[in-house]
């Protein structure tokens, strides 16, 4: 994990002394549920509680289980250990009937919960970026391009509308694998409660607000987990798709957009003149880490008959790298894009930069609704003209006119080159929206 890329609030929550403070209230949760039904002494959960919340775990305690772990070998072993050695005798009743994947899953889960609540806020900013963006400039013509050819008109604040629309559906699919981990765990050793009552479980599910897990064998499934991360891949996919587009946007001969530039940044340790779109590139980056994470998860999914731990090493790394690196991609992006460079003036050069070509559809039309040509013959005419403008450099419409077969007038010619035509129906995209 690279620090660079946690707020204080991700690295905080992947800490070992965070993950330790989950572990303890999971096993809190399951001493209380004991105590309910007359299995701990109602004095000793108090007593713990107390401690608990007077005297936290923090990176000492984290220290003291390393140190316990290196010879144990075990780390919930460690962990109990501690908190022997820390809160008394009453530790004894800590992880009564409980086995270590119980503590282990579950804690994981409140982890996992805990971090897609910072990315959720963080995409929920990102799509609200969008959609002031595409407010902006719902109006401002800008060329339309397929398989990177200038194609038709469109408006720039339809992108951030696509953008928008796009990153809605990546909230949904979070919060959907959110509710798929909000599970509880506690069923023993191979699954079969033989050590512990099912009670315990449904009591713990409860304190923390969770469901239980509808069966479970002595590790949670990790389907659960790889819907998490292929939340986040998708994420990525999202947040690299508007990346590439400013890349784009960016470039010399395009110029349309571009990164903010800030006082005092260099684009060049030998070129002073580069500004050089590197946030977006970055953005491009650690989407592919979230891809490439998604097919660890994927394959942690089938483990050895009811457990074995080849999961649970490649987890340690994947799980906060792609939720650290969701969240920063999340926010660098939405930086970029509130900050956004944009240039009008250039779009509308762009667009006019083919010499009327774009309006190649928009007169084929006009002469079939003229009605003295077939579609055929309409479009060997309008493609021959097209041909010639692209290598002649002459005006699209200057070339249909010299056409001894153009059918149309000088006033459908107009009609037929309007830019504000291609225009007339953003307003009802954006009023599917509400915008």
């Amino acid at each position: 994990m690279i620090d660079r890329y946690l707020t204080p609030e991700m690295k905080t929550l992947w800490s070992e002394a965070y993950k330790y403070g989950c572990w303890l209230k999971v096993e809190l949760e399951a001493v209380r549920a004991w105590t309910e039904l007359g299995e701990v002494p109602q004095e000793a959960y108090q007593d713990l509680l107390e401690k608990s919340q007077s005297d936290p775990l923090d990176e000492a305690f984290a220290a003291r289980v390393a140190e316990i772990e290196a010879v144990t070998r075990h780390d919930i072993v460690a962990f109990t250990r501690a908190l022997t050695e820390r809160y008394g005798e009453n530790a004894r009743y800590i992880h009564l009937g409980l086995t270590s994947t119980d503590v282990v899953d579950t804690a994981l889960n409140l982890q996992l919960d805990a971090a897609l609540e910072h990315i959720l806020a963080d995409v929920t900013v990102l799509r609200d970026t969008c959609q002031e963006q595409a407010v902006r400039y719902k109006h401002t013509p800008c060329i339309g391009r397929t398989h990177g050819i200038h194609a038709e008109p469109m408006t720039f604040g339809l992108k951030f509308l696509n953008w928008m629309s796009t990153l809605g559906r990546d909230l949904e699919r979070l919060r959907a694998a959110r509710g798929r981990i909000q599970v509880v765990m506690l069923s023993g050793s191979v699954g079969t409660y033989a050590h512990v009552n099912p009670e315990v479980e449904a009591k713990v599910a409860q304190g923390l607000g969770w469901r239980t897990a509808e069966i479970s064998n002595q590790t949670l499934a990790r389907d659960r987990h790889a819907e998490v991360l292929s939340a986040l891949a998708i994420l990525g996919t999202t947040l690299e798709k508007i990346a590439v587009e400013i890349r784009h946007l960016q470039r010399s001969e395009v110029r349309e957009a571009m990164e903010p530039f800030e006082i005092g940044q260099k684009g060049s340790s030998s070129m002073p003149h580069k500004k050089n779109p590197i946030q977006t590139e970055n953005v491009t980056g650690m989407a592919r880490v979230l891809r490439g994470n998604l097919q660890v998860a994927l394959e942690n999914v089938a483990l050895w008959h009811e457990r074995d731990i080849s999961h649970s090493s490649a987890e340690r790394v994947i799980l906060p790298d792609s939720t650290a690196l969701a969240s920063f991609a999340a926010r660098r992006l939405g930086r970029v894009l509130a900050n956004l460079v944009v240039f009008p003036d250039r779009m509308l050069e762009n667009t006019n930069a083919l010499h009327g070509l774009i309006y190649s559809q928009r007169v084929l039309h006009a002469m079939l609704e003229h009605g003295n040509l077939s579609r055929e013959d309409a479009y060997d005419l309008v493609q021959r003209s097209s041909l010639k403008c692209w290598e002649s450099g002459e005006h699209f419409r200057t070339v249909l006119e010299a056409d001894v077969e153009m059918p149309l007038s000088s006033e459908e010619l107009d009609a037929a080159f309007s830019l504000e035509w291609y225009l007339r129906e953003v307003d009802v995209i954006f009023g599917r929206f509400g915008l």
